[in-house]
This record gives C-alpha cells, sequence and structure tokens, in this order.
C-alpha cells in the first residue's frame, strides 16, 4: 500500500513532458484531438473578441449621434462618426425604407405611407447582424460540451490500462500503475484545458450578443417613432 501511495505521489508531482512519455498511443490520439479543439477555440475567441470588442461603447456613440438633432441624420455622416456597430445597418434599412416611401425617394418632404414596413425592414436587419455576431459561436459551445467527454474518455482508459496492469503483473507497484494513472491525469486535465476558455467566452459573448440585440430592437421602435412624429403631416419638418 505504501509503495502505491508513493507511486501515485510520483506521478501526480511529474512534469507534463514526463506524463506524456509514460502514455499510449489511443491517448496520444485523444490529445492531440484536444489539442485542435483548443487550437480552434483559441482562434474562435479572439475573432470574436475582435468582432465584439468595444461593441458597447460604439453602439452608445451612434446613439448619441442619433439623439443629438430632432430630426434623422444622413448614414454617411453616422457611419462616419461611429463606425463598426450593427446599428448602422439597421439604421440603413430604415432610412432606405423611408426614402422610397416619401414623394420621389427625397427624406427632405413628403409623407411617411407605411411606418409598419420601415420597422419591419430594420427588424430584418437587425436578424442579419445578429446571425453575423453569433457565427461561430454554436463552434464554442460544442467545444465546451465535448471536450470535457473527450478527456474523460481517455480517462476511462487510462484507469483500465492502470487496472489491466495490475491484474498481469499480480503485484502493485509504480511501474505498473503509473502509465494508466498518467494517461488519467494528463486527458483529465487536457479535456478541461479545452473546455473551459471555450465555455466562459460563450457565456460571456452570448450576453453580449443578446445586449446588442436588444439595443437593436429598441432603435428600430425608436427609430418607427421618430418618423411618424416627422412625418405624418403632409408638410414634415426638414430632417
Amino acid at each position: 500500500m505504501e509503495e502505491i501511495i508513493s507511486g501515485l505521489a510520483l506521478v501526480l508531482v511529474a512534469s507534463p513532458l514526463t506524463l506524456l512519455e509514460q502514455t499510449s498511443g489511443l491517448a496520444r490520439v485523444v490529445l492531440g484531438i484536444l489539442l485542435v479543439l483548443s487550437v480552434f477555440s483559441w482562434a474562435l475567441i479572439l475573432q470574436k473578441w475582435s468582432q465584439l470588442g468595444g461593441l458597447d461603447r460604439k453602439t452608445s456613440r451612434f446613439l448619441q449621434m442619433f439623439r443629438a438633432g430632432g430630426g434623422l441624420p444622413n448614414p454617411k455622416t453616422l457611419r462616419a462618426g461611429s463606425s463598426g456597430t450593427p446599428l448602422i445597418a439597421v439604421y440603413d434599412a430604415g432610412y432606405a425604407e423611408l426614402s422610397a416611401q416619401l414623394t420621389n425617394g427625397n427624406p427632405q418632404g413628403g409623407k411617411v405611407k407605411n411606418a409598419n414596413a420601415i420597422g419591419v425592414d430594420m427588424r430584418v436587419a437587425a436578424g442579419d447582424e445578429v446571425r453575423k455576431l453569433e457565427r461561430g459561436m454554436s463552434s464554442l459551445a460544442t467545444i465546451a460540451s465535448v471536450s470535457p467527454y473527450i478527456g474523460l474518455f481517455g480517462t476511462v482508459w487510462g484507469v483500465m490500462d492502470a487496472f489491466t496492469g495490475l491484474g498481469d503483473a499480480g503485484t502493485a507497484s509504480l511501474r505498473v500503475v503509473a502509465p494508466g494513472i498518467a494517461e488519467a491525469l494528463i486527458t483529465t486535465a487536457a479535456g478541461l484545458g479545452a473546455a473551459i476558455p471555450a465555455l466562459i467566452a460563450y457565456n460571456h459573448y452570448l450576453q453580449g450578443i443578446r445586449s446588442v440585440a436588444s439595443r437593436m430592437e429598441s432603435f428600430a421602435a425608436e427609430f418607427v417613432a421618430q418618423v411618424e412624429t416627422l412625418y405624418s403631416s403632409a408638410n414634415p419638418p426638414g430632417a
């Protein structure tokens, strides 16, 4: 029993390279799969960070510019002053539909025909923007869900090897149990190492996407309300 305890202690404090050297071919295949998943996960995390980083600040800047005047600013003006927010695409959709409904397509005069159609176009554009933001999120969720199970498979296989070695040798020793225990430890750690960053990033980015989606929905309603105020009569105020 003392030899088993000391053997386990040596395995626990062994370096990762030492543990890797003691793993079987199957365990190395499992580790290779987890390494690929981890690299792919980090690539997605960095890509989403680049896409979503500072999005709240950019969106707030856009709304500030939109609400600064009494009319509807030109989309080019808003794009120049607050690029990088999906609300620009939503605004473009609403502004284009508004222009099409006004007399001769002139946004400076005329009467809006169907404000609800403007809201529909803006919600469609918002849905397209949300789908763009959600690209890669399902992959992060899959990696976060699957990686622990792949690691667990390697863990179970390592424990099976340890017991098989004990049965074949007929005695408990470090030489017998170390390879199996090494497989169990390193595959478990690799599975968690791939899953935890993916799970944290998924939850963080999902919250950010939901926040932006909510703001786009609110902005569409705000835009339609302002259109109805400005273009409810035949001679609306200038935009």
